[in-house]
């Protein structure tokens, strides 16, 4: 069993930044890749950024340049730096974790740009 736990969403004018953490409940150093989903009102959840334990990321087109995964498995700890915030960056972001054949996800946090 796998709990992640995210934080460091609010309220951020447009252009701002915001860095959000999902903390785990376990070792993430066996978990390979973890990622950042996103979920905004009346659309699907997308994919943002994929961070993996050789320290590769990739990222949707949406966000590319303006976002940055990484993680400290130390902490057991991923992060998502996001800079140059835009109004349609706002949405629930979601950590995620497929571990021992499950998806684990954490209860998100809201992440809202103003213009």
């Amino acid at each position: 069993q796998v709990q992640l736990v995210e934080s460091g969403g609010g309220l951020v004018q447009a252009g701002g930044s915001l860095r959000l953490s999902c903390a785990a409940s376990t070792n993430i150093f066996g978990i390979y890749v973890m990622d950042w989903y996103r979920q905004a009102p009346g659309k699907q959840r997308e994919l943002v950024a994929t961070i993996t334990n050789d320290g590769d990321t990739n990222y949707a087109n949406s966000v590319k340049g303006r976002f940055t995964g990484s993680r400290d498995n130390a902490k057991n700890t991923v992060y998502l730096q996001m800079n140059s915030l835009k109004p349609e960056d706002t949405a629930v972001y979601y950590c995620h974790a497929n571990y021992n054949l499950r998806h684990y996800w954490g209860q998100g946090t809201q992440v809202t740009v103003s213009s």
